[in-house]
């Protein structure tokens, strides 16, 4: 087929569907978070994606498939092995263009955009607006399943996308890269009630907060140069490493900075969940000094 760009809109998909080579992949999920704070449970999305879907769409479950189900934080990244039979169970492999959207927020799909690119695959596009952006286009909708055959995922790690615990404590203690916080500003200040260990942010670190990337009324991505203006001080630092609470919401933070031509962010995987569990590293709230 001929290449889709990296975000494109409701009617670029509906044009394209007739494409046998095309794996269009729901990857909503739900966070049901506590009123008075404490650690979120995620819901799968399957049960909505079951009632209605674009045609030919499967559903990419994030929270078991594409996950690490063994570690002791939701949605951290997978072994190799695990994320190439996941994918390679989608019908993704050689010859194949993956579309990925949500039913709400794009943070779910910009997260299954990193993981794919992070296993080296990099023929993914983004639906702009989800599902609502499809909806809204007056394009049809299906509840019938879609499978697509079985293909073999070739898993192939870029480490120089993804940042440790303990390159993010070298950053800390060197200022060696960028620290941005896809969080909102109140969440980085440490205010209101917090689904992690610790209110808080890691030291050193600048605000980015991934909605504001987004149109609020449609969940769209903003114009390009709406982008450039708000990410500006970070297309300037020559390395970044983007975190956020669980390595989901600052996907698009990443995603934004791609589509800007900075191919080369890290992400901070195990982010707020795994740095503030541990008591001795250290966290600031408040305002930047």
């Amino acid at each position: 087929m001929s290449l889709l760009p990296p975000l494109l809109d409701a009617g670029t998909l509906a044009d394209a569907l007739g494409d046998p080579s095309l794996r269009v992949l729901d990857a909503t999920v739900r966070l049901n978070r506590p009123p008075g704070g404490g650690p979120y449970t995620p819901e799968s999305g399957r049960d909505a994606y079951e009632t209605e879907h674009v045609p030919t769409a499967g559903f990419a479950d994030l929270i078991v498939d594409l996950a690490d189900p063994d570690a002791p934080w939701p949605f951290a990244l997978p072994p190799a092995a695990r994320f190439a039979a996941a994918a390679g169970r989608l019908g993704i492999g050689p010859g194949t263009h993956v579309v990925v959207y949500a039913q709400d927020s794009p943070m779910w799909a910009t997260r299954l955009w990193w993981l794919l690119r992070y296993f080296g695959f990099d023929a993914v596009s983004v639906l702009d607006g989800g599902l609502p952006a499809w909806r809204a286009a007056g394009l049809p909708l299906t509840g019938e399943p879609a499978r697509h055959p079985a293909a073999r995922f070739d898993a192939r790690p870029r480490a120089g996308l993804l940042a440790t615990r303990a390159d993010v404590e070298a950053i800390v203690a060197g200022r060696s890269a960028c620290l941005v916080n896809a969080l909102s500003d109140a969440v980085f200040r440490g205010e209101g009630p917090t689904s992690y260990s610790r209110p808080g942010r890691i030291p050193g670190s600048v605000g980015v907060p991934a909605a504001g990337l987004l149109d609020p009324a449609t969940n769209r991505f903003r114009p390009t140069a709406e982008l450039t203006e708000r990410l500006d001080p970070v297309l300037r630092e020559p390395a970044v490493v983007l975190y956020c609470g669980g390595g989901i919401s600052a996907t698009i933070d990443v995603f934004a900075l791609s589509l800007l031509g900075r191919d080369d962010i890290r992400l901070y995987d195990g982010s707020l969940a795994e740095w503030s569990a541990d008591p001795s590293l250290p966290l600031d709230t408040g305002s930047r000094a």
